[in-house]
């Protein structure tokens, strides 16, 4: 039997070296792999439907007599052919047609087409439909659904199926392997993978489309199983490769530790110190630490991440803390240059913006083992960048940064030793509370901590969504804010991702609050402005010299001012969930009563509605997250939308998180040979980067 994993795409009828090379893009090089790429969604051309049976929006196949083809001259250009069936008459409509495209529908032609539905001027209209003259031996209606393939530029859909068909006529005659034994797979799910995939390519006619669009047919299930599968033990791999390294086992200075936290003004709440245990058990050993930090908003995970550092510090070794915004990084600065240098820790800051000299005294600081711990944005991945001793590595808003640039950042302190390789500790911190079910798929390789106790003293912050229309009142609510001494945000946000456009919205809106608030002190912060232009307002804000910051979203994290207790955010229909839950996390942070205005602009849309209810509806992180996930999906959650990456092919983390705890049994179990591990890695995943692999 041929083993379609090996069999080249270029064996079947129309596949050149030329086409192969397109399809490799949709990572389609073998049989095997087209088989496994499956259709996104079906169309049903298996029955034809009266005309007066027809409903407005839906997708159907009809087949008729031409009563009429005229070319209409109206707001543009159309042909207009009217198609009658003994039932009742609609029409055709072409904006794109030549003089022989227009020839073919003759009066008294048979057609059959497929379209959707729409109300036009004068009744039903199908506007461009396929069509296909029908004569004496033409066939009945597909008898089996129609795939809708994800493609890529130079694939078409009719094309697509073509090959799909002929894969399945080899499948009858060639092999696609069963990786897991029958035995490891739930009662639910023991659907022949020969079969699954022929069921999915092909649907017969009467199948649920329901059901196939939910992701809940046996075969899809089966499917998403595997894969999910896949992923799971990519990941588990990539911890086994790291158990091979080494890192420096940092046991810490118990003094300089009880020193520094003797001169905090508060104690560590009891989520914190369990989380501080969890991380020093770590760095205690000599396997590289890769724990994820998770905390809401204003949990206190950067005096945990502090914690860490002094233990690497106290072991002798440097710590890098990156963060993805000046902004970030300057607070990050600040927070450590105030609890470390007093004990005598010296900091050093190394950011893109950085004048040249005072870059090559930080430079050299940092490679003379002078500098203990090192803040900084990407910057501190760059090539002259030469570390004395890294022991670990702080990285802030993970999923700001590429798998690369992580990667990068932790090449830096890679050593050898003898012949092994010895890394640097890593801490990924994150205030975007991952939801459980894709921790436990996407963050199988990282041990995770959750800070899952806030401070005491912290406000509830109560959540409205006012519409644009009641801007006045809005812009009154500030007035008054002000008036009792209080600090207030106003965030812009625009529907480009530019920051020229943010800047220019929030430059307009701070002069036209300026304007409506004469005795109010408006400044305005953005991506555009200087580092230190930023830095001076934002000190400025802190120091209460300012009563209203009017920035883009590059206040979103890093930003404490206990006195603002009043947040608006324009147009946050356009915002994620967890992007809104960090915008508003900005405020609540004193001893009065918080506030969060959400000035959505109208119509608001149906997923614009649900999100902004579920910020209202919640205030704990995780369960936004949780809703998020949901509402978003996870490639926009984890930041690898635009990347690619954790995009399943069958499987949906929301929807199959009820496969989870089977397949991490099917993981761990000793009747899953090594080899099946390897194919089945092979076989979903095709050497794709892994999101998690820093």
């Amino acid at each position: 039997m041929t083993d379609l994993s090996t069999l080249p795409i270029t064996r079947l009828k129309g596949v050149g070296d030329k086409f192969a090379q397109v399809l490799a893009k949709l990572h389609i090089t073998t049989v095997q792999d087209l088989l496994f790429h499956l259709p996104m969604r079906y169309q049903d051309r298996t029955r034809i439907t009266p005309i007066a049976a027809l409903t407005p929006g839906l997708d159907a196949v009809i087949e008729g007599e031409v009563r009429a083809a005229d070319v209409v001259f109206g707001r543009r250009r159309s042909l207009v052919v009217r198609l009658q069936d003994g039932s009742g008459t609609l029409s055709l409509r072409f904006f794109h047609f030549s003089a022989a495209q227009k020839n073919r529908f003759a009066r008294g032609t048979r057609l059959r087409c497929f379209g959707e539905a729409r109300r036009g001027s004068a009744g039903l209209e199908l506007v461009h439909p396929e069509t296909e003259i029908l004569g004496a031996d033409s066939p009945p209606a597909e008898d089996t659904l129609t795939p809708i393939y994800p493609l890529t530029e130079g694939v078409s859909q009719t094309r697509l199926r073509n090959l799909a068909q002929q894969a399945l006529a080899i499948l009858d005659g060639g092999a696609v392997t069963e990786l897991l034994p029958a035995g490891l797979l739930p009662q639910s799910v023991r659907y022949p993978l020969a079969a699954a995939l022929r069921y999915l390519h092909s649907p017969p006619a009467g199948a649920d489309l329901a059901q196939l669009a939910e992701g809940q047919h046996p075969a899809q299930q089966r499917l998403a199983l595997e894969e999910l599968l896949a992923h799971h033990l990519s990941l588990l791999a990539l911890r086994r490769d790291n158990d091979h390294l080494r890192a420096p086992a940092l046991p810490g200075d118990p003094a300089l530790e009880r020193d520094f936290l003797g001169r905090l003004p508060f104690a560590l709440t009891g989520a914190q110190q369990r989380v501080c245990a969890e991380i020093a058990d770590d760095l205690a050993g000599s396997r590289p630490m890769m724990r994820l930090l998770q905390g809401d908003v204003g949990a206190g995970k950067t005096l945990v991440a502090a914690m860490a550092a002094l233990r690497a510090i106290g072991s002798g070794t440097q710590v890098a803390v990156m963060a993805p915004t000046e902004i970030l990084a300057d607070q990050h600065r600040r927070n450590f240059t105030g609890w470390l240098e007093p004990l005598g820790v010296r900091v050093a800051w190394l950011t893109g913006s950085l004048r040249a000299a005072e870059r090559r005294h930080q430079l050299a600081a940092i490679a003379s083992g002078e500098a203990q711990l090192i803040v900084g944005t990407h910057a501190l991945f760059q090539a002259d960048v030469v570390f004395h001793h890294l022991g670990l590595v702080v990285i802030d808003e993970q999923h700001r940064f590429g798998v690369r640039q992580r990667l990068e950042l932790r090449e830096k302190g890679a050593g050898a030793s003898g012949s092994v390789r010895v890394q640097p500790h890593q801490l990924i911190m994150t205030a975007t509370p991952i939801p459980r079910t894709l921790a436990m798929s996407a963050f199988a390789d990282l041990d995770c901590s959750v800070i899952d106790e806030l401070p005491p003293g912290r406000q509830p912050i109560d959540t409205v969504a006012i519409s644009n229309e009641r801007r006045g009142e809005v812009v009154e609510r500030v007035h008054n804010a002000v008036a009792q001494g209080r600090q207030a945000y106003w965030v812009c946000t625009l529907i480009e991702e530019s920051e020229t456009l943010q800047a220019q919205a929030a430059e307009s809106t701070a002069e036209e609050l300026a304007a409506a608030l004469p005795n109010t002190r408006v400044a305005l912060v953005h991506g555009r402005l200087k580092p230190d232009q930023k830095e001076q307002v934002m000190a400025a804000f802190k120091a209460g010299e300012v009563d209203l910051l009017v920035a883009t979203t590059v206040i979103e994290v890093g930003v404490d001012v206990p006195n603002a207790s009043l947040m608006i955010i324009e147009n946050p229909e356009r915002l994620g969930l967890a992007q809104l839950h960090q915008l508003r996390g900005r405020v609540g942070r004193g001893s009065v009563a918080s506030y969060c205005v959400l000035l959505y602009g109208t119509p608001l849309s149906q997923g614009g509605r649900a999100r902004l209810q579920a910020l209202r509806q919640h205030s704990d992180g995780f369960a936004i997250a949780e809703e998020d996930l949901r509402l978003r999906g996870p490639g926009e959650i984890l930041g690898t939308r635009q990347t690619g990456e954790i995009q399943h092919r069958v499987a949906d983390l929301q929807r199959d998180a009820h496969l989870l705890p089977q397949i991490q049994r099917i993981a761990a179990s000793p009747a899953l040979t090594e080899t099946a591990r390897q194919q089945l890695i092979a076989r979903w995943l095709q050497n794709k980067p892994r999101f998690a692999e820093a």
